[in-house]
């Protein structure tokens, strides 16, 4: 052994947040004579999922501002993903953690939180899944919570922060791909990384398309009514805050059944274990790519880990 040698470590969880592997899928799942189609993973964060970027960012902010202090308790409303990666944050920095959300989401999820730490605030969704009613009445009991002394909101709908984390995220992809992006496309949930990413590429390539994705049964980007669908972590039923029209130069709509079949077709081609709106963003990417020449390069996001679903209905099935 040379004791000699150094040490290849990091120092501490959170300096292992970002920085995650781009990939580009092989024959099996590209279309033929279509683009080149690149992933990224981002289960390789901590938490297994992106949003471990927003957390650090939204946390690390406020406290350079002053917003938090030592013994305060943080608050948010999640279906999972954000408090998880929320609660990895808190402690790690020594803050109490609340988070408002429901039995609509995965038991995967939710033990995920309280095992990092977290306090969980059940909505019931009366068997409803993911809809307008359940995300309106989160976010209204997480406001109201963040209102308490020596208590700080982060208020993901509407907390720019998050933007500083995203915006790295956008300048990994550039950097990984040389800047040969042709299109981006990502699902919109709180519109935050779509906003954060498409904002730090257009300011390298004005002309780089940007393809916004959600469900077909809750469409409202694309003018249809709120409706209630399986892809969690996206499709709130509203125009979250961070939206502009102006935003994406398209938009599509992929279903619950589509994004689930696409998941499983991720793992068994590809082996790449993915969440829902992994295979949301994977149908759409597919889209796009069919219509492009094959030089074309398009990427997407794995936002984050198949493990979460394992309860659920996309890998909770006889085969």
């Amino acid at each position: 052994m040379n004791i000699s040698a150094p040490m290849r470590t990091q120092s501490g969880v959170l300096s292992c947040i970002g920085n995650t592997p781009l990939v580009e899928l092989g024959e099996r799942l590209r279309p033929d004579g279509g683009a080149r189609v690149f992933v990224k993973l981002e289960m390789t964060n901590p938490t297994g999922s992106m949003k471990d970027r927003m957390a650090l960012a939204m946390i690390e902010e406020a406290e350079r501002r002053g917003r938090i202090q030592p013994g305060f308790t943080i608050v948010e409303c999640s279906s999972g993903s954000t408090g998880s990666s929320l609660a990895l944050v808190c402690g790690a920095k020594g803050y109490t953690l609340l988070v408002v959300t429901s039995d609509a989401f995965s038991e995967e999820k939710l033990n995920h939180m309280r095992a990092l730490g977290a306090e969980l605030l059940l909505i019931p969704s009366h068997g409803g899944g993911s809809t307008k009613a359940l995300f309106t009445e989160m976010i209204s009991t997480a406001q109201a919570l963040g209102e308490r002394p020596k208590t700080y909101g982060t208020d993901q709908m509407n907390n720019h922060d998050m933007l500083v984390g995203y915006k790295k995220l956008g300048e990994e992809l550039w950097q990984q791909t040389g800047g040969r992006i042709t299109a981006f496309v990502h699902s919109v949930g709180s519109c935050g990384s779509l906003r954060g990413v498409a904002t730090e590429l257009r300011r390298r390539d004005p002309e780089i398309t940007i393809v916004a994705v959600e469900p077909t049964e809750s469409a409202v980007l694309s003018g249809g009514p709120p409706g209630s669908h399986a892809i969690e972590g996206m499709g709130a039923g509203f125009i979250v805050n961070h939206w502009d029209d102006d935003l994406a130069t398209e938009i599509v709509t992929v279903s619950t059944t589509e994004a689930f079949e696409a998941a499983r077709s991720l793992v068994r081609e590809e082996g790449i274990f993915a969440g829902p709106s992994s295979g949301a963003n994977l149908v759409a990417a597919l889209r796009i790519a069919r219509r492009l020449p094959p030089e074309a390069v398009v990427v997407t996001l794995l936002p984050d880990s198949g493990f979460k679903y394992l309860s659920t209905p996309l890998y909770r099935r006889a085969s």
